[in-house]
């Protein structure tokens, strides 16, 4: 194993071996912007003091970032694993709760009582014909001494099963389509699944049970070095708490029954396990049967793999766990602003982690503590924010987003008249390359921060400039993946929300390896790019609490959905009409217009108008509003937690498109239905996004019918 990138590495960064000096240019730091800030506030009498105020906070913000505390911060992160429920993910939240407290920021915590799922046995073994025994290695080379959860899958039913194991590639319906083809019989066989194919764990175990196959192991099919990682998550569909759907779990209220079917249907009829890609090699080069497919051997890091089975041999396997209720802890820090504390920006992490967590969460949560000090740092100087900053630490988001839904559920009608918007960073750091999802309102805004930020690669560039000599133009994400917290503020509260990553994949995802030490030696061994994030992550969440004017462009958002019409207009056969939703974006374009003009000259006339501050107000609230109308109180069909219809999930993980999730699923649901049926619910589909659109279009205009 290269020593460059080896998970076990001790080695600790240079840059931090000089602690006192550190400390020392810290004081200097803080006693330049000091006395900086001295001389703005007592020296500068001029109509643009307020904006040159604002410019210098923003540029204290970003000169006060270094490296060594954020490496610090990590560092305390990850000494332990801190799965969501345990001991020692208290810890970690008393860890975070001490660290906003001692910047003297208002803290508190609110903890829920929920439904989690542990692992208590797991056995798999290989049966061959000539009556060899081969027992999988199911956890990680040294990782059981040091207090990693055995690998699972949470809400995993307990079961048993003794069959002949079969590739299932990805696990999708086109997967099990080429096995028929080949005459491949699956049922009662154990199916081996490499992830990835647009699939949740939920979806490949589902398919499985839904044709027979009796237990699933999943591997992730990864660079050889570490290969002996096992990925852990959840096989649970849906978010929060499964006890309490749709309500928040505070507060001692209403709980469902485990054997209640609402609790059941979340969970998949089957037991899985996941297991490393050493041991799936295992099984994968004693098939026999069918040959694989050419599509699926030539993207397989396996080279042994050629047949996909069944058998000869037989798989027994085993998995006990158990479900149990269990306390988790959000920690909050909060900033109150100074003339809009009504108006909330919310910055928010996960803090809990399947193992160490080094890149998921705590590359986040390390920000997270950064931002507070930072900020900490602005309010010493004299800033206040003109709208309530709130900083979240959410607990169990590996289970199901538990921690944010159950919140968001609780806080539903506050969140829903008050919040500007969710800025999230899960991940900060699992590579190289800047990759930033946002609703699209808010995309000139992240793009004008980019110019501001430093490239962490590139000596010389903006982050900005990076992007656009990588990509040729600004590539910017959506959110309609459920995979982190901006799901509940989005999807159920119809919140303007970010998601920002740097990198875009790393090989030690949910397994052992996710350490401190790898951080160093792979992930951001300077931790430049921790610094970057931070930037982003900070800057926009100043922008938000103090313009006076929200930097949101509905335009860019009318552009993004005209683009989507143009795509589905491909796809969807004669006899369904787009004009609903055409007509529906052309009054949102105009909306948007007219708002920008607004905008423009409320800022030219703000010296001389005794009336802009009201004037400003409403339109900040139209433009905070206006996201909401996106929102259907019924929901997507099948899945009606999920409110939004611009963004959100399909009921079909193989769907061709990631926007407007219910005419994607009424796509999928319409396919063996005769043309006249088929085109009704896809058109009544089109019909509800179209009058979604056009509420985000009346909220934005602000009048009335």
């Amino acid at each position: 194993m290269p020593q460059s990138c080896s998970p076990y590495a001790s080695k600790m960064p240079l840059f931090i071996s000089k602690q006192t000096f550190s400390f020392l240019f810290i004081l200097f730091i803080l006693a330049f912007f000091t006395t900086l800030h001295h001389y703005y506030s007592h020296h500068q009498n001029s109509p643009n003091k307020s904006s040159k105020n604002t410019l210098f906070f923003l540029n204290t913000f970003l000169s006060s970032a270094t490296n060594y505390t954020l490496a610090t911060y990590l560092r305390r992160l990850t000494l332990h694993p801190h799965l969501a429920g345990t001991t020692l993910s208290l810890h970690t939240a008393l860890y975070v709760k001490s660290h906003f407290e001692s910047l003297n920021l208002q803290t508190h915590v609110t903890n829920y009582s929920v439904l989690l799922s542990y692992p208590l046995f797991s056995s798999v073994t290989l049966h061959f014909p000539n009556g060899s025994v081969l027992s999988l290695t199911l956890s990680e080379p040294g990782s059981s001494q040091n207090g990693v959860i055995k690998p699972y899958h949470a809400y995993s039913p307990s079961g048993s099963a003794y069959g002949k194991p079969v590739f299932l590639n990805y696990g999708r319906e086109k997967d099990y389509v080429a096995l028929g083809a080949q005459g491949v019989k699956i049922e009662g066989c154990v199916g081996l699944v490499r992830r990835g194919g647009g699939l949740s764990r939920n979806e490949v175990v589902g398919k499985a049970a839904a044709r027979g196959v009796t237990a699933v192991l999943m591997f992730t099919d990864s660079e050889s070095e570490f290969a002996g990682g096992v990925e852990r998550g959840t096989v649970m569909s849906g978010l929060g708490d499964p006890l309490s759907p749709g309500w928040g779990a505070g507060g001692g209220g209403e709980k469902l029954r485990f054997d209640d079917p609402r609790v059941m249907k979340r969970f998949p009829s089957i037991p899985s396990l996941p297991i490393s890609m050493v041991s799936a090699e295992s099984i994968l080069k004693s098939l026999e049967g069918a040959d694989m497919p050419y599509e699926w051997r030539k993207s397989m890091k396996c080279s042994s793999s050629v047949r996909v089975g069944p058998g000869p041999f037989m798989v027994n396997f085993t998995y006990e766990g158990e479900r149990k209720m269990a306390t988790i802890h959000n920690v909050f820090a909060v900033i109150r602003g100074s003339e809009e504390p009504d108006r909330f920006v919310l910055l928010g992490n996960h803090r809990d982690a399947w193992t160490y967590g080094a890149v998921d969460p705590n590359s986040g949560t390390a920000a997270l503590l950064d931002i507070a000090r930072r900020y900490a740092l602005l309010m010493r100087l004299g800033w206040n924010p003109r709208r309530t900053i709130i900083l979240c630490s959410w607990d169990a988001e590996e289970f199901g987003m538990i921690g944010s839904t159950e919140w968001v559920e609780q806080n539903l009608v506050n969140l829903g008249s008050k919040s500007v918007a969710y800025l999230n960073v899960d991940c900060a750091v699992q590579g190289p390359g800047f990759f930033p999802s946002t609703t699209p309102q808010l995309d000139d805004l992240l793009t004008e921060i980019t110019k501001k930020v430093n490239d962490p690669d590139s000596e010389g560039m903006t982050l900005y400039e990076r992007w656009t000599a990588a990509n040729r133009d600004i590539r910017i994400q959506r959110l309609s993946g459920v995979d982190s917290d901006f799901a509940p503020f989005l999807h159920h509260a119809g919140v303007p929300s970010v998601d920002l990553y740097y990198g875009k994949d790393f090989p030690v995802y949910h397994t052992a390896f996710d350490s401190y030490n790898w951080m160093v030696n792979c992930g951001d061994p300077f931790f430049q790019r921790h610094v970057a994030v931070t930037g982003v992550w900070g800057l926009l969440a100043l922008r938000l609490a103090d313009d006076l004017i929200l930097p949101f462009n509905y335009f860019t958002y009318a552009a993004q959905l005209q683009d989507y019409t143009h795509i589905l207009s491909d796809l969807l056969e004669g006899g369904i009409s787009l004009h609903p939703i055409t007509a529906a974006i052309q009054e949102l374009a105009a909306a948007a217009v007219e708002t920008l003009e607004e905008a423009k000259k409320l800022k030219d006339e703000e010296a001389t108008d005794e009336h802009a501050e009201l004037k400003q107000r409403m339109l900040n609230d139209r433009l905070m509003l206006a996201e909401r109308g996106f929102l259907d109180a019924e929901g997507l069909q099948g899945k009606p937690w999920f409110k939004h219809m611009v963004y959100g999930p399909r009921n079909d993980g193989e769907s061709e498109l990631d926007f407007f999730p219910g005419i994607a699923n009424a796509i999928s649901r319409s396919s063996g239905l005769i043309s006249e049926e088929h085109n009704a619910s896809i058109q009544h589909e089109i019909w509800r996004t179209a009058r979604a659109i056009q509420r985000a279009a009346h909220a934005l205009k602000g009048e009335l019918t």
